[in-house]
């Protein structure tokens, strides 16, 4: 399967990969966005520092070489993180990850950057994109749905819910090759 472009973009939307050098600027936008993730992302729960960061830098630059992920900053007009998305490898094609920092959010930029990671999936070769988030995250669910994502299964982690908002039941959603809505 080929690899995805460093750079996409969706209706104003832009998506960059993140890249050594980078790690400042996740630091800033994870940190200013740790109570807005804190409730969803057992990987901030117990707060995020520089090491983190670099960690997810050195961790995006070896999941991108190996194929095993795809992972974005999400963009300002003026070039600043304001989130971050991913595209995951999986049996038959991608999960798609994403978060957006709370001063962005409601503004559709979580839908088209999701948008612009489907089609490129489906650019590359991918025969389906899925996206999976807790029933209680009511914000992810209107993502999948407005991409026209069918709900294919809710299922019940090994694990205990790890975070303070998260219910414990994975929704599932599935889109396969093919045009992606508008949303």
């Amino acid at each position: 399967m080929e690899r995805p472009s460093e750079l996409l973009a969706d209706g104003g939307v832009r998506l960059r990969r993140w890249s050594r050098g980078d790690g400042d600027e996740a630091l800033r936008v994870t940190t200013e966005a740790l109570d807005h993730l804190a409730p969803w992302m057992a990987w901030v729960a117990d707060g995020y520092g520089r090491p983190e960061a670099l960690k997810f830098i050195e961790r995006s630059q070896a999941d991108w070489d190996s194929g095993a992920a795809y992972n974005y900053a999400i963009l300002a007009e003026d070039g600043a993180a304001i989130g971050s998305c991913s595209l995951m490898a999986r049996t038959g094609g991608f999960e798609i990850g994403y978060w957006l920092h709370p001063g962005h959010t409601g503004r559709g930029i979580a839908t088209r950057a999701a948008r612009a990671l489907v089609a490129e999936a489906f650019r590359i070769g991918a025969g389906q994109v899925e996206i999976v988030h807790d029933a209680a995250n009511h914000a992810s669910a209107a993502v999948p749905r407005r991409l026209g994502f069918t709900e294919v299964e809710r299922r019940c982690p090994s694990q205990q819910p790890v975070t303070s908002s998260e219910v414990g039941v994975d929704v599932v959603w599935r889109r396969l090759a093919g045009p992606v809505a508008a949303g």
